[in-house]
């Protein structure tokens, strides 16, 4: 077998997935994406891969890698499909209310005037998303009118044209935490809490602190959901737990990343994750 690794940089993550390859003796390749070159017409050596797991930083990057690998009919983990849709969250939204998958309520508009129309028929606070982001960047949570139209006046007026698609979300009111759970095929492998007292924004790249989350048939049931929603393989299902509603999918995204969820849970994610790859290379699992 012929494995591929694309990577932007090797952070924590890509360390832990070469250190868990060589460990097994896997044979892999290393492929930088800021020195790779596809020419359309000519595959060449690339269709030498079995499989290539990307792990790109760069949304468009990955994107576009992923969909010239698979129209080429190489397999890739994940797929250029669950890329497209989790690198919305507009897209990924909508895909999970079309799998009835519970989620928060969301509100789309085009305008700042339709968009103030659609904060207030929810009721503030409400969160402003960027449809296109990570990390917990560029999240606002407004309060009132004042600020909803100043917040609305910059993202038109400074951002890219993603901003001025104004992606509205309820307001919930989690109990100064949310869940990240990690989803493998058909598999919720593990999960941990967000927790952040301080601020109402708890990803761990925001200072949330990890604990382990058990996983429920009820947890596993919704996350191997939202997973197949937005096309499967490998990913990190955001919940929030709603005091009236319980579990709602937040978002799914499907480049995950782990440092701080190996020792909380005790489940060796590199493992199972290259598991997974290789049962894509051989043919196991059917991807595209």
């Amino acid at each position: 077998m012929k494995l591929g690794v694309l990577y932007s940089r090797v952070r924590v993550e890509e360390k832990m997935l070469f250190d868990t390859l060589d460990a097994r003796g896997v044979a892999y390749e290393r492929i930088d994406d800021r020195d790779v070159e596809f020419d359309l017409l000519n595959p060449g050596a690339w269709r030498d891969y079995d499989v290539i797991l990307e792990r790109c930083i760069n949304h468009s990057r990955a994107l576009y890698a992923l969909k010239i690998l698979n129209d080429w009919g190489i397999p890739t983990v994940n797929t250029a499909y669950v890329a497209d849709v989790c690198g919305n969250k507009l897209v990924t939204s909508s895909q999970l209310v079309k799998a009835g998958v519970p989620t928060t309520r969301i509100k789309v508009a085009f305008t700042p005037a339709s968009a103030i129309q659609a904060i207030e028929e929810f009721g503030y606070p409400v969160v402003l998303k960027p449809a296109i982001g990570s990390w917990g960047r560029l999240l606002s949570k407004i309060n009132d009118r004042e600020a909803a139209e100043s917040v609305l006046e910059h993202k038109e007026v400074l951002g890219s044209y993603h901003h001025s698609i104004f992606y509205i979300q309820e307001y919930i009111r989690k109990p100064g935490r949310d869940i990240r759970a990690f989803v493998i095929g058909d598999e919720t492998i593990a999960a941990i809490y967000r927790e952040r007292a301080d601020h109402w924004i708890t990803n761990t790249a925001r200072g949330g602190q990890a604990t382990n989350c058990p996983v429920t048939p009820e947890l596993n049931k919704l996350c191997v959901a939202a997973s197949r929603a937005v096309g499967g393989g490998i990913t990190g299902v955001d919940v929030m737990e709603d005091p009236a509603r319980g579990y709602l999918v937040n978002e799914v995204n499907y480049t995950i990343e782990f440092r701080n969820s190996i020792a909380t849970t005790g489940v060796d994610i590199p493992n199972r994750i290259i598991d997974y790859v290789l049962a894509v290379g051989r043919g196991e699992i059917k991807v595209i």
